[in-house]
């Protein structure tokens, strides 16, 4: 039987990289001895598991509350409760200056960030085409495919530094971004997925000030980043405005399947968005504010983020960068520096063949990586680089990286022989 799916419909077919991640890592589920490193799944850390089941008796032991709380919607913008210890939080360590009515619950930052791309992306009521501008690509491969209309991103490439020690590092290339009348919002991510690259304060700051100037917001994807779950190599802090949108979700605490995204934003975009939500979703789910709300009450969100997540991330890398590096010591291969987040890019330059290719040679070999080329949405001509990447998480255990590393060399050095 033949359907006809409408132009929205006929955007989901098995091309989409979204979807390739997900059913890799749902493959590799029912086969234990595959290497899954693409996935974005964070990483089994005990101590933090501990807490969260400290967490889930202690709503366990309140259970007339607990329920009471579980067996209701929430407002569209999601958990007041919740959303009230989110500003607390964030005032109390940074002064932010932001209230309940500046955040907004999603299930999962996924979802969160459809509404995002679709409020400030899309078609005008004049037909024309507003844009989400990518300062800077690669990018999160998540955002690629969540128009509603056609794909309204516009993208710029980096300026790449040459690092000692067979590192690179990707930069704003400045003198590219110009913020046109057509221009709906910036996006960043800090720290990047897929890259690991944290962009500086200076960058950060001269993304601010070009989109205050243009009256344009910047969305700040910080799922990564600070004050939880802080996977990070540099001192960096949460920097908001009336003009940012700064996103964050429980996902890489270690709690990936609660689906709770957070976004700190202008109480006229949290309005929106959660006017989104009602259509959607009908409100947010209850259960992720419920289980983490007293962790944010008490700070102990940061402790696990400063005591746990962050030392286990950081050991983790350096054990991953050690072996890749040392498995390919005979090729050109280089890392980008690993500043954050829980993957690394490597870079074949002047690969023979794609990184999609050795996506599926790997494949066959027992281990699942990603290929470059889904993470550089909205750039106008091909570019070579965007096939010669590969992002590779170390999420799983440094020692499944070292497991791995000898057959992505191999492979490799198939291409390049």
């Amino acid at each position: 039987m033949t359907h006809r799916f409408s132009a929205f419909g006929e955007q989901f077919d098995n091309s989409l990289g979204t979807l390739q991640l997900m059913q890799d890592l749902g493959d590799a589920a029912e086969n234990p001895d595959t290497l899954m490193l693409g996935g974005g799944n964070p990483a089994r850390i005990e101590a933090v598991e501990e807490r969260f089941g400290d967490y889930l008796k202690a709503l366990s032991q309140r259970a007339e509350a607990t329920t009471a709380r579980l067996a209701a919607y929430a407002d569209p913008a999601g958990d007041r409760t919740f959303r009230r210890s989110v500003a607390k939080l964030l005032n109390r360590e940074y002064g932010l200056g932001v209230s309940e009515h500046h955040v907004c619950l999603s299930n999962g930052s996924q979802n969160g960030f459809f509404a995002l791309m679709n409020l400030f992306g899309g078609r005008r009521a004049d037909g024309s085409l507003q844009r989400i501008l990518l300062p800077m690509t690669p990018e999160y491969l998540g955002y690629a495919d969540l128009w509603v209309d056609e794909p309204a991103f516009t993208a710029h490439r980096p300026s790449i530094e040459l690092l000692d020690g067979r590192f690179f590092k990707y930069r704003v290339d400045f003198d590219a971004v110009q913020i046109g009348d057509d221009i709906g919002a910036l996006c960043v991510s800090r720290p990047t997925n897929p890259t690991g690259n944290v962009i500086t304060d200076d960058e950060l700051n001269r993304l601010d000030a070009m989109a205050q100037a243009a009256n344009t917001p910047l969305i700040v994807d910080n799922a990564y980043g600070a004050p939880f779950p802080s996977i990070t190599t540099t001192n960096i802090s949460p920097k908001w405005n009336d003009n940012t949108v700064l996103c964050m979700s429980l996902s890489k605490l270690g709690l990936p399947g609660v689906r709770t995204g957070i976004i700190v934003a202008h109480p006229a975009i949290v309005e929106r968005v959660a006017a989104m939500n009602a259509v959607m979703n009908l409100a947010p789910g209850n259960f992720g504010p419920a289980l983490m709300t007293e962790a944010f009450d008490s700070g102990d969100v940061l402790s696990l983020a400063r005591d746990h997540i962050q030392p286990h991330y950081q050991n983790a890398s350096k054990q991953a960068v050690s072996a890749l590096l040392s498995a390919t010591e005979r090729t050109p291969v280089r890392l980008h520096k690993p500043e954050g987040a829980i993957f690394l890019w490597l870079w074949a330059p002047d690969l023979p063949g794609t990184a999609d290719q050795l996506y599926r040679r790997l494949k066959q070999d027992g281990v699942v990586v990603v290929p470059g080329h889904h993470f550089f949405p909205g750039l106008d001509t091909d570019w070579a680089h965007c096939h010669e990447c590969l992002r590779i998480s170390f999420a799983a255990g440094a020692e499944r990286v070292a497991q791995a590393a000898p057959r992505i060399a191999h492979a490799i050095e198939e291409l390049y022989a």
